[in-house]
């Protein structure tokens, strides 16, 4: 018999144990993790800033958010840290009243978060159209290349070579090696140019001053009254739903790029979680990061929870062990990797001449709505809700007109049997009852509905208005060829609509 092949490191793990304890996974993991912590902390900088609060605020947001969410949340290798939407949401009151009822908000959403979990929210998930979904990851990559302009205007113009040289190493490097990610290589060779050099060009250290200790556990500073919920309530719910709405998209699209399935139920929950122990320590929330989620599963390759963990205990690592190395690292060097990820990001398939050609209007109409808001708005949750909405209506526009009504006349006069054939739901059924000859036929009429199906209280109140005007001109209606469902629903509801028995 030919000798078996010998298992892998992977096969050789027993039952059970994870993945990123075979030392080829944990390697891939924790390189990914340490470009994504880099990546992390401008970023958390300029947040800080939108929210209008001092720096560190938002880079212990990404620290717990990251490390507790590998813990507690539903999808593997996904980045959950402070950003840009979630600043926006809570930036008019960090301003109007100051850290402490921001944190409150935090603390207060991630507890919606949770109830929002466990009542099944995520299922919601499955009502956003594919075309919304392409809209959404075009919309993002637009929006993280739109997020790096600022950093190429006004600058020095060595900034641009440096970017340029940044981008030209990520995309040769990975045909000559992969032991190593690209972006830190990437990340490393223009910090050591830039320091050897003496180049004045901006650096991370430029964004804010790097915390200098580990945040400490606590409440926040305000009164525990009504007057104090009534006031961050709305805020909470805004922050929640934010929340859920981009970390469930989020890892929706990850579980495409993996092939994987993801609990997103569990997701919501993890997020409450994270957002509560990011406000106990004193952090401003957060959500999914789609930009540095991109980076560590399409470019760093990551597939487990180690990644996602090493990001965020990398991130205090490197500005507190390592802060005044870290502060010099130039932004070009994160600009160059941000660009390559959009570029990346951007589903090209979907803009295509041929893929156009063949899509229908309306497929393209909700992408380009989908896209056209998030970026004028700057807010996937806003844009995914539009573009989902308008998807329903052009299908319900669709389906309006699909129950399609035949009349056969018997032979000797006295019956007519009208054929109902489609779904009847709110949109088809009214047009149901000008389908009717009211006073040209006889004296029996027959509605069968066998190859048709009643959805909703509407197409039973259409049927009752049938039954009604045929009875005004004293002629009777039996109804026959109800499938089940639809027999009970129309025998729950016939005649109660109106108020007529």
């Amino acid at each position: 018999m030919p000798a078996r092949p010998s298992p892998g490191p992977a096969a050789r793990l027993r039952p059970g144990r994870p993945a990123w304890l075979t030392p080829s996974v944990a390697r891939v993991e924790i390189l990914s993790g340490l470009v994504v912590a880099l990546a992390l902390i401008p970023e958390a900088i300029s947040f800080s800033i939108i929210a209008g609060v001092d720096p560190s605020v938002g880079l212990f947001a990404s620290f717990t958010m990251a490390v507790v969410i590998a813990i507690a949340g539903g999808r593997p290798a996904m980045i959950s840290a402070a950003t840009g939407a979630i600043a926006l949401v809570v930036a008019p009151l960090a301003r109007e009243h100051g850290l402490g009822y921001l944190v409150a908000t935090v603390i207060l959403g991630g507890l919606i978060q949770i109830v929002l979990g466990a009542l099944g929210v995520a299922k919601l998930m499955r009502f956003v159209p594919r075309s919304v979904m392409v809209g959404f990851v075009n919309a993002l990559a637009i929006l993280i290349f739109m997020a790096q302009v600022p950093e190429l205007i006004g600058v020095p113009w060595i900034v641009y070579p440096l970017v340029g040289g940044a981008l030209a190493l990520m995309v040769v490097l990975p045909r000559l090696t992969k032991a190593i990610p690209a972006p830190l290589i990437s990340i490393v060779a223009l910090t050591a140019l830039t320091v050897g050099a003496h180049l004045a060009v901006p650096t991370v250290g430029d964004r804010g001053a790097l915390p200098s200790a580990l945040p400490m556990p606590g409440l926040p500073d305000v009164p525990l009254t009504f007057d104090t919920l009534r006031l961050i309530a709305p805020y909470a719910l805004a922050f929640a739903l934010v929340g859920l709405m981009e970390s469930l998209m989020t890892a929706k699209l990850v579980d495409d790029i993996t092939d994987t399935h993801s609990s997103k139920t569990r997701e919501s929950i993890g997020q409450g979680i994270a957002n509560i122990v990011t406000g106990i320590f004193g952090g401003m929330g957060g959500c999914a990061m789609i930009g540095q989620t991109m980076i560590n599963v399409k470019t760093g390759g990551a597939r487990t929870r180690l990644s996602t963990f090493t990001a965020g205990v990398l991130l205090m690592v490197l500005c507190i062990v390592f802060g005044p190395l870290v502060s010099q690292i130039p932004m070009a060097a994160l600009v160059a990797v941000m660009i390559l990820v959009s570029v990346g990001t951007f589903d090209w398939h979907s803009i295509a001449p041929a893929t156009l050609k063949r899509m229908p209007y309306g497929e393209i109409g909700v992408m380009v709505i989908t896209v056209a808001v998030v970026v004028a708005t700057h807010n996937l949750a806003i844009g995914v809700v539009v573009g989902s909405l308008t998807a329903m209506v052009i299908f319900a526009r669709r389906v309006a007109h699909l129950a399609e009504v035949s009349a056969v006349v018997d032979p000797d006069g006295h019956q007519v049997v009208y054929a109902v054939t489609g779904e009847l739901f709110f949109a088809s059924s009214n047009d149901l009852i000008t389908q009717f000859d009211y006073v040209g036929d006889p004296a029996v009429v027959v509605i069968d509905l066998t190859d048709a199906h009643i959805w909703d209280a509407s197409s039973v109140a259409a049927l009752d208005a049938v039954e009604a005007k045929y009875a005004a001109r004293g002629k009777s209606v039996r109804i026959v060829g109800l499938n089940p469902p639809s027999a009970r629903m129309h025998g729950t509801l016939s005649g109660e609509l109106t108020g007529s028995h």
